[in-house]
């Protein structure tokens, strides 16, 4: 998992939708945000990765990282 990954969530009441990774928090937890999922702290265990990956940072807003997981 890398900063930049865009996943589908695997578990929990946001599961199914896609979030991308924003920083990793500590091991084995990481920081997202993503399509009707509020930035938090997840467990890495509950993600599935797919293939692409988007430059975005730490700082980005909701709304940037909304923008660049629709392109």
């Amino acid at each position: 998992m890398e900063i930049g990954q865009i996943c589908i969530k695997t578990k929990g009441r946001e599961a199914g939708r896609k979030i991308v990774i924003l920083s990793e928090i500590k091991k084995g937890r990481v920081l997202i945000d993503g399509t009707k999922v509020k930035r938090r702290e997840c467990n890495v265990l509950h993600l599935f990765p797919l293939k692409q990956k988007i430059k975005v940072g730490k700082e980005a807003k909701h709304e940037e990282v909304l923008k660049l997981l629709k392109k």
